[in-house]
């Protein structure tokens, strides 16, 4: 029985990536300054031209080889392996929870404002009651 390796869909890793960031192919077109169907038909391709890889790869913070070579399992095992509490994972344990509540950073943000404004506001009444 033949073990053929199948060649690798360069298309099929560019739309994996660029899914994985979050990105449309709208967007990705807009920022390499083509058509979303030029996109699509790339994205359809066994192959791409290395000119265009190399700038779909700079728009989506890759190399062109990490396109080349991506795949599923290499991001899942990645994942699982930098996982906080992962048992596979022996070394440092990485926290990726927030230890603050985002909410209350912006609170006090808006509180800080706040009393700048005011501040400034006895400042300039201060000066008018001066002239």
């Amino acid at each position: 029985m033949s073990t053929a390796i199948k060649p690798k869909h360069i298309g099929r890793n560019i739309s994996r990536i660029r899914e994985l960031r979050g990105m449309k192919q709208e967007a990705l077109a807009f920022a390499i300054g083509i058509s979303q169907q030029t996109i699509s038909n790339i994205e359809g391709s066994e192959n791409v031209d290395e000119e265009k890889l190399n700038a779909i790869a700079e728009v989506l913070g890759v190399s062109a080889e990490a396109i080349k070579n991506y795949s599923d399992e290499t991001v899942l095992s990645n994942i699982q392996n930098n996982y906080e509490g992962s048992v596979i994972n022996s070394g440092p344990t990485v926290n990726h929870n927030c230890n603050f509540n985002p909410l209350d950073k912006v609170i006090e943000l808006y509180e800080r404002l706040v009393q700048s404004e005011k501040e400034k506001v006895e400042y300039l009444e201060k000066l008018l009651k001066e002239k």
